[in-house]
């Protein structure tokens, strides 16, 4: 069953939305177009936390679309020093059309941290050929600085190079296990539209991790495939890093959102992944049906229908 249509948002969790907001448009050309809070009982049901409310404020790259949103009452924040190996880390990929100018303008900003070691990277051809750089905002969700190669850029960026910053490729998250990721996301009706396994030096650099060895399985809906979702799975003899479970309100709570045709399919979709459902289906008061479900590494994902 084909049941997600397209990833439309990635949502994160945040303590200072509008401060957060100033990052974004400075760092990367986002631009602001809606802010809101959210008072009604359905959002509270569906994060599940009793009264909770909101700020949201929404931004735009391109044609892809972020919301930063500030729960009260507020979450944890993000951990201190979480690597990538974490199943807790999550970030999402913005595409650039000239590395060393975006990360000039990045460098330009205050309040960010480096993940990556010695400046941004270029991978090799085996793990994509892209240059690369990770660091964290202001409130420390990850991120990434992505430049494809001229000759390989994907036809869904050519049409806008003369843009900085392009829009969102995809958003990365770690896992334990390919296999079982990808069994439940393809349960829900995604597909592999690609894969690698990442080694070397560069990656090295690129993850601030020594010894890096990341498989890589790129999954997208049939006729959306940008943005996309990213997993990570890290090989090799370590000790994963243990991650707390994430509370809804946290600013590690980062969530795609995954819209589907109707509410029947949302109801069957949450049929069929009982054993990963938060809440849900919630009706919002803009006529919108919406669940939450954790995937088998605890990342949230928020489902939404408005039929």
């Amino acid at each position: 069953m084909n049941a997600v249509q397209r990833l439309s948002c990635i949502t994160m969790i945040c303590s200072e939305p509008d401060r957060l907001a100033d990052f974004y448009e400075a760092a990367f050309a986002f631009v602001r177009t809606g802010k809101a809070e959210i008072i009604e009982p359905a959002f509270a049901k569906l994060i599940g936390i009793p009264c909770a409310t909101a700020r949201v404020i929404t931004l735009q790259l391109g044609k892809q679309t972020i919301e930063l949103v500030g729960i009260r009452p507020p979450g944890r924040p993000y951990p201190h020093g979480i690597s990538g190996r974490s199943s807790l880390f999550q970030h999402f990929a913005i595409v650039v059309a000239d590395m060393a100018a975006a990360h000039a303008r990045l460098s330009a900003q205050q309040g960010w941290t480096a993940i990556s070691t010695d400046g941004p990277q270029l991978l090799p051809a085996s793990s994509g050929g892209v240059a690369a750089y990770k660091f964290r905002d202001p409130e420390g969700h990850p991120l990434e600085l992505i430049a494809f190669p001229r000759d390989a850029t994907p036809k869904a960026w050519q049409e806008i190079s003369t843009m900085e910053c392009l829009g969102i490729d995809h958003s990365a998250i770690s896992i334990a296990d390919t296999e079982r990721s990808v069994r439940f996301y393809e349960r829900l009706g995604l597909r592999r539209t690609g894969g690698s396994l990442n080694a070397g030096p560069e990656q090295d650099k690129l993850d601030g991790i020594a010894g890096a060895l990341v498989e890589v399985t790129a999954l997208a809906p049939p006729r959306f495939a940008t943005p996309h979702v990213e997993l990570l799975c890290y090989r090799g003899d370590f000790k994963r890093e243990s991650a707390p479970t994430v509370g809804t309100n946290d600013v590690a709570a980062t969530r795609l959102v995954l819209t589907v045709a109707s509410d029947e399919i949302l109801k069957r979709l949450c049929a069929q992944s009982s054993e990963a459902i938060v809440s849900g289906p919630v009706r919002f008061e803009d006529g919108s049906n919406r669940a939450m479900l954790r995937d088998p590494d605890g990342h949230l994902l928020c489902f939404e229908s408005s039929q």
